[in-house]
């Protein structure tokens, strides 16, 4: 035996149809939308990236965030929570692969100004800026020229002047576990910092590999390397370079790099050591993006 389906009401299938298209067109709606929202975004960005590589003297677009959804609130009262800038590979003095980054923060840039192309009048409410130089620019530097295979590490200030770390007591020189000076990092002096360089140089005519315990201080926009101690070796034992042979081989390790003025006119007022580079770090408020010319571009 078979028995009948209910059959909705014809009114009730055609209010049906009519909330699905309701639904289909708000979801389309939203889309487009959306779409929209991210156009814009995509086309303040692109514009803030160009004067930025004008402004800065740059020969390729750095790469400009917007952050926060929706940007079109924010277009329209023309307040910026936070814009992000990463430039990598800009040439400085006589560095060739420095990454600038740059970080924006309560920014006042009216929607048609931005549209019109005119950032030299955005307002900044404070900014934070950093230059990064790799451990292959800094051996282009005389006399760490001399220094083959270059390396750079993070090392604690207290091993770098007396072969022992404050807080372990242990002479490994890594600096693990602390702040780079051996003290807790509200005590820290950061503009400057312990640095080891690792590199192989000729000694007696032998290709010795040698590290350098090291500080590395800020001076304006210099940063000064001033190597303290020597030992010999590798990562796996080494052992302290007599004082007389120290003393000819320091000078291979004392340098001075020129980085140029950071963008926004920042002045540096930190220096620290990763694996590999060493990063300069500054703060201002209130300055405009017509201010941004630095000494980049060489």
């Amino acid at each position: 035996m078979t028995q009948d389906r209910a059959v909705p009401p014809a009114g009730s299938r055609r209010r049906g149809r009519r909330t699905r298209r309701i639904v289909i067109s708000l979801v389309v709606l939203a889309a487009l939308l959306v779409g929209a929202d991210f156009g814009l975004a995509a086309f303040a960005e692109h514009t803030v990236s160009q004067k930025a590589r004008e402004q800065l003297g740059l020969s390729d677009d750095p790469s400009v965030t917007i952050e926060g959804f929706p940007f079109s609130t924010q277009a329209i009262s023309g307040d910026y929570r936070h814009i992000a800038m990463f430039a990598p590979g800009v040439p400085i003095k006589d560095l060739q692969d420095v990454l600038v980054t740059a970080d924006l923060y309560d920014v006042r840039a009216p929607l048609s100004d931005l549209l019109n192309g005119n950032t030299k009048a955005i307002d900044i409410g404070r900014l934070e800026a950093q230059v990064t130089i790799k451990a292959s620019d800094i051996n282009k530097v005389d006399p760490l020229t001399k220094v083959e295979d270059l390396r750079i590490a993070p090392a604690s200030v207290s091993y770098v002047q007396t072969g022992q770390d404050a807080q372990s007591g242990t002479d490994t020189g890594s600096g693990e576990g602390q702040g780079q000076d051996g003290t807790g990092e509200q005590d820290q002096d950061k503009s400057k910092a312990g640095v080891r360089i690792s590199g192989y140089v000729q000694v007696a005519g032998q290709r010795v590999e040698l590290f350098a315990f090291a500080m590395i201080e800020l001076h304006g926009s210099r940063i000064e390397i001033v190597p303290t101690r020597l030992q010999y070796g590798n990562d796996k034992g080494t052992t302290v370079v007599p004082h007389a042979v120290q003393q000819a081989l320091l000078p291979n390790f004392k340098a001075t790099i020129d980085t140029g003025n950071l963008p926004f006119q920042v002045t540096p007022t930190a220096v620290q050591v990763n694996n590999g580079s060493v990063t300069i770090k500054g703060e201002a408020k209130n300055v405009t993006f017509g201010g941004a010319s630095g000494s980049t571009g060489g």
